[in-house]
């Protein structure tokens, strides 16, 4: 089972990369374009050109197919690859960085495969799709890291993490925070880059990149929530304490709390557009010390990185 899940995560880094490459594409107004070559003996092989399509505002046929077949291939790679890691591994397959950064990129494309089909029946249901420019390439570069850098050899959990019950729970729960708050984060760069004026067709326009980062937010804050409060029981069983101000702890809360004033501000004050797009920038930074800095470089109760 450990060899079926490896190979599955090789067809999902071969899956994303070819999806990113889609969505760029889109983005740069190239268009797959299949042609049969002329010889002096009559008609060559058929070859396909990428040619640039400037006028173009949609989202060309070819590559919408191609890269939603990588979109949804991908994500049937990561649920045999996560399925068979659990049982080769006998828990939840999230106990190291090899583990999580798995599932947060399994996450990620979960929650943007949601979102574009939320979206599909929209005005922006073509344009949309350009989220996945920023999110495929965030998953693709984070399955490369992981391939190149986290062992994935079964290794037996330490003590603290031999709650099979909280382990699921509790780090599912900060995957799927993450992951939704990850959305958030490429519709507020795509917003910095479109701005109010909408500078670019191909782009979509401010207010559904607005909308689409709150609805991310309004998923991820409360499960973000959730697996902070899920970690405190977990503490108190684990350590006999429910807060200590371990660097983990206090980075994910400094990260809720982000979050938290992005909706405050959102709610109250109206808050919208650049300056919401500032704060959940630097919220998903906040997110990213948590996952990187905090497992690797910062020790403390939940050094549990397996590197």
């Amino acid at each position: 089972m450990e060899e079926v899940s490896r190979v599955a995560f090789l067809m999902a880094i071969a899956a994303t990369g070819v999806a990113s490459l889609c969505f760029w594409a889109h983005l740069l107004g190239v268009r797959l374009v299949m042609r049969r070559l002329s010889t002096e003996t009559g008609e060559g092989p058929v070859v396909a050109t990428l040619e640039r399509n400037g006028g173009a505002s949609r989202f060309p046929a070819s590559l919408s197919l191609y890269a939603r077949f990588a979109v949804w291939t991908a994500l049937g790679a990561f649920v045999v690859s996560l399925i068979a890691r659990w049982l080769a591994v006998h828990h939840a397959p999230w106990s190291n960085m090899y583990e999580f950064t798995i599932a947060f990129a399994a996450g990620i494309t979960v929650f943007y495969a949601g979102f574009e089909r939320f979206y599909q029946d929209d005005d922006h249901a073509q344009s949309a799709r350009v989220l996945g420019a920023l999110t495929l390439p965030v998953v693709f570069t984070m399955l490369v890291l992981t391939a190149a850098f986290f062992p994935s050899e079964v290794r037996p959990l330490v003590p603290a993490l031999q709650n099979a019950d909280l382990l699921a729970v509790h780090v599912a729960a900060m995957i799927l925070a993450y992951s939704a708050l990850s959305v958030s984060f490429a519709a507020a760069v795509l917003y910095l880059a479109q701005g109010k004026g909408n500078r670019f067709a191909r782009l979509p326009d401010g207010q559904t990149l607005d909308d689409i980062a709150y609805r991310s937010v309004m998923l991820g804050f409360p499960l973000l929530a959730i697996g902070i409060a899920l970690g405190a029981y977990w503490a108190n069983s684990a350590w006999g304490r429910y807060w200590g101000w371990d660097p983990k702890e206090t980075s994910a809360l400094v990260t809720w709390l982000i979050y938290g004033i992005y909706l405050h501000m959102r709610g109250l004050r109206n808050w919208s557009g650049t300056r919401s797009a500032v704060v959940l920038i630097a919220g998903f930074g906040a997110v990213m010390f948590t996952y990187f800095a905090v497992n690797l470089w910062v020790s403390g109760l939940h050094s549990y990185a397996g590197v």
